[in-house]
Formats: C-alpha cells, sequence, structure tokens
C-alpha cells in the first residue's frame, strides 16, 4: 500500500515566515496622498519613506542634513522632496511647519536620538527628551490644522525601564544616564499618543494617532550611543538578534495605513516584541495612564509655547 504521509520540508516554516513578511510590507495604493517622514534619510525612518514612495506616495523626507537627505532621496523611486527640520531646535521646527502649505495626510514621527551623553537642545532641553518628544510634540501641533488622517510616533519598548516622567526635573539633572533618559523619551512618545487621540476625538476629529515600536531593527542608532560597552554589545545584538531596517518599520508602515483605533500602539509579534511582523502590542501601566499623559501635554505646552488646534485638514 502506498504511503501517503506528506514529508515535511525543514525550509517550510521558514519560507512561510518570510512570506509574512513580504506580505505584512504590502500597501494599499497611496497615490495623492502627502506623507512627511522625519529622519528619512536613514535607518527605517528611510525604509518607511521608500515603502510609502513605492506605494504612490509624495514624501517629504524631514531631516537636519538636507545633503544626506537629498542623497537618500534621490535613490528612493517615487516621488520624494527634502525639507530642513532640526528637532532639537524649536526654531527650525517653526520655521518648516510654517513652510507648509495644503493638506498632509500623514506625519510620521520617527527622528530620534538614543542613549547620548548628557548634552541640551538649542531651547537648552535635555536633548534625548527635547528631540524625541518635545520637538515632535511642536510639529505635529503646528502641523495638525492641516492633517487629514494620521499621525504615526515611533516610541520603543524602552518604555518600559522607565520610571515615569519626572515633572519635577524632565532634563533628569543631577540623576542623568543614557538609559533613564531614552527610557523617558519613550514613554512621553506613548503618552503623548495617548493624549493627543484623546484631544482629537474630543474635538471630533476624524485625524488618528497611534505608535508604533520597530522591535530591534540595525541601524546607526546603536552605534552613537554615549557607553562603549553598550556599543559594543549592541553592535553584537545587530548582528545576532536583530532585523534589518526593513523589517523594522514594519510596524511603522502597519500603523501608517491600517484600519486600527486611534491611540493603538503596533509592534512585532515575535518573542519579547523583538522581531516578527507587525501586530497590536501592549504597553505599560504608566504608558497608559490618562492623568500623566494630560500633565505633560500641559508641560509640553509650556515648554514649547505651542498648543493644540484642529484646523482645515481636519
Amino acid at each position: 500500500m502506498a504511503d501517503h504521509t506528506k514529508t515535511q520540508n525543514p525550509n517550510q516554516g521558514k519560507n512561510d515566515k518570510k512570506a509574512q513578511r513580504r506580505r505584512a510590507l504590502d500597501l494599499p495604493d497611496l497615490s495623492g496622498r502627502i506623507a512627511v517622514v522625519t529622519g528619512a534619510n536613514s535607518g527605517i525612518g528611510r525604509a518607511a519613506a521608500e515603502a510609502l514612495a513605492g506605494a504612490g506616495a509624495h514624501v517629504v523626507f524631514a531631516v537636519r542634513d538636507p545633503e544626506r537627505g537629498r542623497a537618500a532621496a534621490a535613490a528612493v523611486p517615487g516621488s520624494t522632496e527634502v525639507r530642513r527640520l532640526d528637532l532639537a531646535d524649536l526654531t527650525s521646527v517653526r520655521e518648516f511647519a510654517a513652510s507648509w502649505t495644503g493638506p498632509l495626510d500623514l506625519l510620521v514621527n520617527n527622528a530620534g536620538v538614543m542613549m547620548l551623553p548628557e548634552l541640551r537642545t538649542k531651547d537648552g532641553f535635555e536633548m534625548q527628551f527635547g528631540t524625541n518628544h518635545l520637538g515632535h510634540f511642536a510639529l505635529t501641533n503646528l502641523l495638525l490644522p492641516y492633517l487629514t488622517d494620521r499621525v504615526v510616533t515611533v516610541a520603543s519598548g524602552a518604555h518600559r525601564m522607565a520610571d515615569g516622567i519626572d515633572f519635577d526635573d524632565l532634563d533628569l539633572t543631577g540623576r542623568y544616564t543614557p538609559q533613564r533618559a531614552y527610557a523617558q523619551s519613550k514613554l512621553a512618545n506613548l503618552l503623548f499618543t495617548l493624549e493627543l487621540q484623546r484631544r482629537l476625538t474630543e474635538s471630533g476629529s476624524p485625524v488618528r494617532a497611534l505608535a508604533a515600536h520597530p522591535g530591534w531593527a540595525a541601524t546607526n542608532l546603536q552605534g552613537r550611543v554615549a557607553n562603549p560597552f553598550a556599543r559594543v554589545a549592541m553592535t553584537v545584538g545587530n548582528r545576532f538578534l536583530a532585523q534589518d531596517d526593513r523589517a523594522g518599520a514594519q510596524p511603522t508602515l502597519y500603523a501608517a495605513t491600517r484600519d486600527l483605533p486611534g491611540a493603538s500602539y503596533v509592534g512585532p509579534s515575535g518573542l519579547a516584541e523583538m522581531r516578527g511582523v507587525p501586530t497590536l502590542v501592549g504597553r505599560t501601566a504608566a504608558a497608559s495612564d490618562p492623568v500623566t499623559a494630560r500633565r505633560l501635554w500641559e508641560a509640553s505646552q509650556e515648554l514649547t509655547g505651542v498648543r493644540f488646534a484642529v484646523g482645515v485638514g481636519a
């Protein structure tokens, strides 16, 4: 009697996972849509910008170094342009927003700095909090009158390491560590998304605020951390554990194009959310606290001088 038992292909599991990753990158037709991606000259920002442009969107590379931005944009098939934006300088943020005219469909708050030595922005804020949170807070609110669809802010699993928001000393003076400051800034990203969505809903705006994190993605951020031992560890991790920047951009793209509820948080589906296809993921209780989110918003308004205003786009 013939044996009809199927022999399992040892590579089938790997092939299925690769197919899932390819499907996760399939984007809808974005022709006619306009997107701004901060930090689009490298890493997951560049990968996201390339995918959005490849799907038909006109993508604005909002970058600190226009020369590097133009080099990156030139390598991307599709409709792109480059505009200067330094998130560590509120004057630059205001100039970028003041130059904007017409509707904007998608804002991707991607740019960021990671585990730097103690530095200050041009406005005197701690660099990681000032760049990762306050710069994007100001940019989003200044562009909000033009937004028609959604804001996606790139957070991090590192928000789990934060011991809260230090409202008495947001600069962490006297107790600064690169890790503590980075974790606080990423917690702030999630609280910002939560409160932004609350305000959008309350105002009747159809615009949605979402957050995403890339898992462990091998980018140039890890090579800039202050601690040399951490740099070595991250280099090893990048080689053996991390996914590439295109895979790391998938949660951002998923949040940017799927029909998800406001305040959703997207990350990789794999072990410890380090890699895998994008899915909705959880966050800490601290990142879900509406009282803290509102307090952070009010503090950010005072520090930046920028306030919430829904307008023509919404």
